[in-house]
This record gives C-alpha cells, sequence and structure tokens, in this order.
C-alpha cells in the first residue's frame, strides 16, 4: 500500500511538473523586433506587444503574430480588356507593409487573399479606361494608378502599399505581329539615316579635305611668287649694282683714252669690215676727223 501511494504522488507530481512547464511555456513569449503580437484577452483586443518578453495568461490570452516586415506579393497573369476592346495579358509584384497590427488582425479574415482579390479587380477597372497603345507605353502611370487604388482600399486594414510594379505584358498576336513590323521598319530608316549621315559627313570632310588643300597650295604658290619677286629684286638690284659699276669703271678708263687711242680701235674695225663680203660701206663723218687727226699726229713726229 505504500509503495502504490508513493507511485501515485510520483505520477501526481510528474504531472503537475509538466503541466507547470507547459502553462510557463505558453504564458511566456520572445517577440523579435520585426513582429508584434496582438493579444486578445477572452475576446477583447488589449492592443499588440512587443518587442521582447511578452507574459500572456493561459488559456486567456490569446495571441496572433503580425510581421511588420515589407512583403511582396505576386498577382499572376490577368487577362483585361483595353479601353479599345484589346484584350492583354499581364502580371505585376505588390509591395506592402503592415502599419497598424491591430487592424490586420481584427478588420480582415484573410489579409492575403482579400490583398489579391483586391489586386485583380483594380487591374481589370485600371486597364479598362486605358487604351492598348497607353498600356504597353505608360507602364509608370499604370503602377502609380494602380498603388493608389489598392492603397485606398487596404489602408482601413492598416496596411500600406509601398509599390506596385508591372512585370509583363502580353499583348495579342496581331498586335505582336504589328509591333514586330514596326520594329523592324523603325530599325531599317535608323539605318538609312546612319548610312546617309555618313555619306553627308564623309562628303563634307572630303570637301573640306579639298578646301583645305587648295588653301594651302595658293599659299604655298602666294609664299612661291613672293619668293620669286624677291628673287627677281635681288638679282634685278644685284645687275644694276653690276653695270652702275661697269659703266663706272668704263668712264674711269675712257677719261684716260686718247684720241690716238680711239683711232687705232677704228682701224682694227675697219679691218674686220674689210674681211667681209659686202661691197658697200657707210662711215660716220667722225671716222674722217680722226684720220686727219692722226695723220696730223703723225706728221708732227
Amino acid at each position: 500500500m505504500p509503495e502504490f501511494l508513493l507511485t501515485t504522488g510520483f505520477c501526481i507530481g510528474a504531472i503537475i511538473l509538466v503541466g507547470g512547464a507547459v502553462l510557463l511555456f505558453t504564458a511566456i513569449r520572445i517577440v523579435p523586433e520585426y513582429q508584434r503580437l496582438v493579444v486578445l484577452r477572452l475576446g477583447r483586443v488589449i492592443g499588440p506587444k512587443g518587442p521582447g518578453l511578452v507574459f500572456l495568461i493561459p488559456f486567456i490570452d490569446r495571441p496572433r503574430t503580425v510581421d511588420l516586415r515589407e512583403q511582396v506579393r505576386e498577382i499572376p497573369h490577368q487577362t483585361s480588356i483595353t479601353k479599345d476592346n484589346a484584350p492583354i495579358s499581364l502580371d505585376f509584384l505588390s509591395y506592402y507593409k503592415v502599419v497598424d497590427p491591430t487592424s490586420t488582425v481584427v478588420a480582415v479574415g484573410n489579409f492575403e487573399v482579400s490583398a489579391q482579390g483586391m489586386a485583380t479587380t483594380t487591374l481589370r477597372s485600371v486597364i479598362g479606361g486605358i487604351a492598348l497603345d497607353d498600356v504597353l507605353s505608360q507602364r509608370e502611370h499604370i503602377n502609380q494608378t494602380l498603388r493608389v487604388k489598392l492603397d485606398e482600399v487596404t489602408e482601413r486594414w492598416g496596411v500600406k502599399v509601398t509599390n506596385v510594379e508591372i512585370r509583363e505584358i502580353i499583348p495579342p498576336r496581331d498586335v505582336q505581329d504589328a509591333m514586330n513590323k514596326q520594329m523592324s521598319a523603325e530599325r531599317v530608316r535608323r539605318a538609312l539615316v546612319t548610312e546617309s549621315m555618313g555619306d553627308q559627313e564623309a562628303a563634307i570632310n572630303r570637301a573640306e579635305g579639298t578646301k583645305q588643300a587648295a588653301i594651302l597650295q595658293a599659299q604655298g604658290e602666294r609664299q612661291s611668287n613672293i619668293l620669286r619677286a624677291e628673287g627677281d629684286k635681288q638679282s634685278q638690284l644685284l645687275r644694276a649694282e653690276g653695270f652702275s659699276a661697269a659703266l663706272e669703271k668704263i668712264y674711269s678708263a675712257a677719261q684716260s683714252v686718247d684720241q690716238k687711242t680711239m683711232t687705232l680701235q677704228y682701224f682694227e674695225t675697219l679691218k674686220a669690215l674689210g674681211a667681209s663680203p659686202a661691197t658697200k660701206y657707210i662711215f660716220p663723218m667722225e671716222f674722217t676727223s680722226l684720220i686727219s687727226n692722226f695723220v696730223g699726229g703723225g706728221d708732227k713726229k
């Protein structure tokens, strides 16, 4: 009998110890910095708790964990009809952050499902008011419009939509074919424009080169003409100076030549004339006076 009581007491003690450990584990929570515990005590919200060590009343307090970090959710491809009745498929990423943990728990039953459904319906509403060309070209405007409209709804859930980014837009097949043709035509146009601009620049460069060559050639000819003129001028000056010096020497020599010497030079000239085949000769009148002076001078000797 004592052994039975001892065993029973040991079992009861073990049960109490395990129950106390379980109660202690459920009553103490360690909340990290990026989370909050929204505590409901007997069904009433007593506010968010954390971060750090949080004490709860077992079986009375019911905690709900809320993550405060910025989250991203992918909205899969949705087919929408544009303003000009063109079907288009697109998907986008939605970035959001919890700013009021209590409203996130109390104001909405399942935020993830609600946010995704709201995003798809908002996307169709926004695309329905935009033409196809604007959808393809005004992606940033669509992102901003989606963010504003989603934020208006999620604000009452304590969630702030920080950003919306359209990831892929798939237009209809015929539109894709038309876009490809347009892109090909644009590439051909750019190639032709580039080629014509290259030809224009080459022609301008050639003309500029020809112009510069002609200018250089004209400058060279001008310098050459100037140098030749300078050379001719110097040559003429030197010839004039030489001729002047020669005349001075001749004049100086002529001053010392007497009349008989001049007559002898005439005789030498007559000798050369006599050797010529001519039959008629013309003598200047001064010649007879020279001979008479010469003869006269001979008689005096």
